[in-house]
């Protein structure tokens, strides 16, 4: 694990993909993008490669062949960077936790974890519960319990990063600008 002081030293010289994990709202997408952008690098948004594939939302995907068929999906679809460098990776906030991936996305390059605190990530998700399946019908006390135990669950896997990023107000430039 590395920490802040490191993190330029961490993606010089990196050859390989980075790949953004954490969980949802943490910001991976809009980091990925700005950090795919400045390093001159292919952005990949696992999410949005699946839903396209699949030809319709995930939730839809969700509702109508549960999670275990998505988790199949990501799982594929993280299996097939393996040849691949230079690429910026948002991951899923789930797809770490699952079977072996953890090790996977160690193996296909630099993994950083965007570190945020339960009740930063119930303030950026609150308002974005319709676009998000599994916290769609959740109030906001519901929603701050749900966080609370689904990264204690998935923190476990979150710490296996090469690289943990805390993160409380920085912008997402400030974040790629640390990178």
């Amino acid at each position: 694990m590395l920490h802040l002081q490191k993190v330029a030293q961490y993606v010089e010289n990196f050859g390989k993909n980075i790949i953004l994990i954490g969980f949802m709202g943490s910001g991976k997408s809009t980091v990925g993008k700005l950090l795919a952008k400045k390093l001159g690098h292919v952005f990949v948004d696992m999410d949005q490669v699946i839903e396209k594939q699949e030809g319709r939302s995930i939730t839809d995907i969700f509702q109508t062949e549960g999670e275990q068929h998505f988790r199949k999906l990501e799982r594929e679809l993280l299996s097939s960077f393996t040849a691949n460098q230079g690429l910026v990776i948002s991951t899923g906030g789930g797809v770490p936790c699952f079977e072996n991936n953890m090790n996977l996305i160690n193996a296909l390059g630099k993994s950083i974890y965007l570190q945020l605190s339960p009740k930063k990530l119930a303030e950026r998700l609150k308002n974005e519960k319709n676009s998000r399946p599994l916290i769609k019908s959740m109030n906001d006390d519901e929603l701050l319990l749900f966080i609370e135990k689904k990264l204690a669950e998935r923190e476990l896997y979150y710490l296996q990063s090469k690289l943990i990023l805390p993160i409380s107000e920085q912008s997402a430039s400030e974040i790629v600008s640390l990178v």
